[in-house]
């Protein structure tokens, strides 16, 4: 493959992964919706609903005996509700059109192979987490929205997230090696990996309290959620305090890319965008803390650290590479990969 092929590829490689990524992060965000509207057995069966491939728009297009049934099934409290059913079959619809565009991404990969492997790899193997992650939802309608169940589903669809965020990474790899390190500030890897770690422990007790959640909301009902906040365990509170550490943590990090390599710098941008994310999150976590969780802000705040999860996973890829990249011009055996995209930001 010529060197202009090989860049055309690249590109529409990157523009298709960036679309897909954009489709699963909207994914996320309308199921977190779904959970947090209660919608989530609007449709009690999988893959049908209500036994149809197109759900009832009435409930009198079901059959009288219909709550029997699905008693049956162990859905003993299942009422048919034309919002939450349809709410429901809507995110399964995108979900499958998200599948289908992960495909098509997995498919252009296929023409950067001679390039890096790995673009390839990571792009098929998040085709397959995504037929994984379809039979998990089956599941965890199965399971009649077990917490657990669900923050596994949740767990899954960063997992895809990761995965082709890695492919993107490796797609981009030309654009980072080319960008010098030369004058970071050698602080700035520990941070990296200090600020990693926060984060994950951060998102680990934010699990925690999402499931808690739940469980409040099946004892206390829909109508008491301004009280929730009041059962919460101590978790919550320790939660809700370590986001000013992983703000600050995240501050400084920033403080050390923009001194050292100026506000021009990929790395630069992609932190002050981490920051801005890091903040929204604080500001919806704050509102549901204060404000008695209103329903609309949980998928918010859960988009927000699923974003900055991404942001710190790219981050961490392209610092790789731009060290690499800056490795071997020093010893001496850089060899710069033409890229007909060296000044743009895809």
């Amino acid at each position: 493959m010529n060197t202009e092929t090989n860049n055309r590829a690249l590109q529409r490689y990157r523009r298709m992964a960036w679309i897909t990524l954009a489709a699963v992060y909207f994914l996320i965000l309308v199921g977190a919706t779904v959970r947090a509207s209660g919608a989530g057995m609007g449709c009690p069966d999988w893959p049908t609903c209500f036994g149809q491939w197109i759900p009832p728009t009435s409930e009198a297009q079901l059959p009288a005996n219909y709550q029997e049934v699905y008693a049956e099934l162990g859905y003993a409290d299942t009422r048919f509700n034309v919002v939450k059913t349809w709410t429901e079959y809507t995110n399964r619809l995108l979900g499958v059109s998200i599948g289908f565009l992960i495909f098509l991404t997995a498919i252009y990969s296929w023409s950067c192979r001679q390039h890096n492997t790995w673009i390839f790899k990571a792009s098929l193997a998040a085709f397959l987490m995504v037929g994984f992650q379809g039979w998990l939802g089956a599941k965890v309608v199965g399971s009649n929205l077990q917490p657990g169940m669900i923050t596994l589903h949740m767990l899954m669809a960063l997992a895809i997230v990761g995965t082709l965020l890695f492919a993107v990474a490796q797609a981009r790899r030309g654009l980072m090696e080319s960008q010098s390190v030369a004058n970071i500030d050698p602080d700035f890897e520990g941070w990296l990996y200090i600020v990693l770690g926060l984060t994950v422990l951060q998102v680990a007790m934010g699990t925690q309290v999402r499931e808690m959640t739940d469980f409040i909301r099946e004892a206390q009902g829909e109508e008491l959620r301004s009280s929730w906040i009041e059962a919460m365990p101590w978790f919550f509170y320790v939660h809700r305090s370590f986001s000013a550490v992983v703000l600050f943590s995240n501050l400084w990090l920033a403080r050390l890319l923009l001194i050292s390599l100026g506000w021009q710098h990929t790395l630069s941008k992609l932190t002050i965008g981490m920051i801005f994310v890091i903040a929204a999150a604080i500001l919806s976590g704050a509102t549901l803390g204060h404000l008695g969780m209103p329903a609309l802000i949980q998928p918010t705040h859960l988009l927000a650290a699923s974003l900055l999860f991404g942001l710190q996973f790219l981050i961490w890829m392209s610092y790789r590479h731009s060290r690499d990249g800056f490795a071997s011009k020093s010893s001496g055996s850089f060899k710069v990969e033409p890229d007909v995209e060296n000044n743009a930001t895809v």
